[in-house]
C-alpha cells in the first residue's frame, strides 16, 4: 500500500473503554500488508503472540501466517471479537490459529498458555511479547499504586513470565521478540509508568540476548513510535488521539502493518541470524532516539 493512501493526522477524535478494540476505531488500523509477498521464511514454525488480537500483534500474526507459521494468540476475554477477526485472517493465509484467553499479569496463566501451545501444535519456535497497558497521567501524584503495578505487571512482568515458561521448549534457532517503544528511549512526561516499563523491556532484551547466546536463541526488540492502535483511544483524551503521530516528519501515525515486517525480520534466521540484543526503532522519519 502506498504511503499516500495511509490515514493522515489529524484523525477523528475518539475514546474507548479499556482494553480497546480495533473494530471500534475510526479509521480502523491497517494490518493486512497487502503489498507484502510471503517467501516461506517461517515455514512450519509455531509462534506465540501476546496481545495478538489487535494492533501490532494482529498484523504480526497475519504476516507470520503469510510466511508459513501457525500462530497462538493470547488476548483478554473482552477482546474476543477482535481476536476472531485475527483468527480468520490467519486462516485465510492457509495456517492454523489457536486462541488463548487470559491475563499475562499472572505467571500461572503464562505457563498454561505455553503448555496449550505445545499441546496444540507440538512445539514452539517464536515468542512475541507484545501485550501492553497504557494510561496517560498529568503528574506522578496522579498515578495510583494500583495503576503503577498494573502497568509493570502487564508490560514487563508478563514478558518475563512468558519467557520463563517458553524457554524449556525453545531450541537452537528459536527467537524471542519483545515490543518496546520510543518512550523507553526518550521518556514521556505523560507516560511515566509506561515509559519506565518500556525502558525495562529494552534492558531485558539485551540482558536476555547475552544470557541465551550459548543456546543459540536470539532475542530482539521492536521499539515503535506513534502507531495507530487501540492503546491510543483507551489511554488519552480524544483531542490527543486525533493528533497522534502528527509531530513526526511523516506527519501521521504509523499503521500496524508498517511495523509487522520488522517482527518477521527478527523471527527469520534467513534475515537476522547474526542479530541479537537489538532494539529497532520505527519512528516515521524521526532520526533521533535517546
Amino acid at each position: 500500500m502506498s504511503t499516500d493512501t495511509r490515514p493522515k493526522s489529524p484523525m477523528k477524535p475518539q475514546v474507548q473503554p479499556k482494553p480497546g478494540l480495533d473494530s471500534e476505531m475510526s479509521p480502523q488500523p491497517q494490518y493486512q500488508a497487502r503489498g507484502y509477498k510471503g517467501a516461506e521464511k517461517l515455514l512450519d514454525r509455531v509462534a506465540l503472540i501476546s496481545g495478538g488480537d489487535s494492533g501490532i500483534g494482529r498484523a504480526v500474526a497475519v504476516l507470520y501466517a503469510r510466511e508459513g507459521a501457525d500462530v497462538a494468540i493470547i488476548y483478554l476475554p473482552a477482546e474476543q471479537s477482535d481476536t476472531e477477526t485475527t483468527k480468520s485472517a490467519v486462516e485465510a493465509e492457509g495456517r492454523r490459529a489457536l486462541l488463548i484467553p487470559g491475563d499475562v499479569t499472572h505467571s500461572v496463566f503464562c505457563k498454561q498458555a505455553v503448555e496449550a501451545t505445545i499441546r496444540h501444535f507440538g512445539k514452539l519456535d517464536i515468542l512475541v511479547n507484545n501485550a501492553a497497558y497504557q494510561q496517560t497521567h498529568a503528574s506522578p501524584e496522579a498515578i495510583t499504586d494500583e495503576e503503577w503495578e498494573k502497568t509493570f505487571r502487564t508490560n514487563i512482568f508478563g514478558y518475563f513470565y512468558l519467557v520463563r515458561a517458553a524457554l524449556p521448549h525453545l531450541k537452537s534457532g528459536s527467537s524471542i521478540i519483545n515490543t518496546g517503544s520510543i518512550t523507553g528511549l526518550e521518556g514521556s512526561k505523560d507516560l511515566i509508568d509506561y515509559a519506565s516499563t518500556k525502558g525495562a523491556i529494552h534492558a531485558f532484551t539485551k540482558s536476555l540476548a547475552q544470557n541465551l547466546a550459548d543456546r543459540h536463541i536470539r532475542v530482539n526488540c521492536v521499539a515503535p513510535g506513534p502507531i495507530w492502535t487501540p492503546l491510543q483511544p483507551v489511554s488519552k483524551p480524544a483531542e490527543k488521539v486525533a493528533k497522534h503521530g502528527q509531530d513526526t516528519p511523516m506527519g501521521r501515525p504509523g499503521q500496524p502493518d508498517e511495523v509487522s515486517p520488522a517482527y518477521v525480520f527478527f523471527a527469520s534466521e534467513v534475515d537476522s541470524s547474526y542479530i541479537s540484543g537489538e532494539v529497532l526503532t520505527i519512528l516515521g522519519g524521526e532520526t533521533k532516539a535517546g
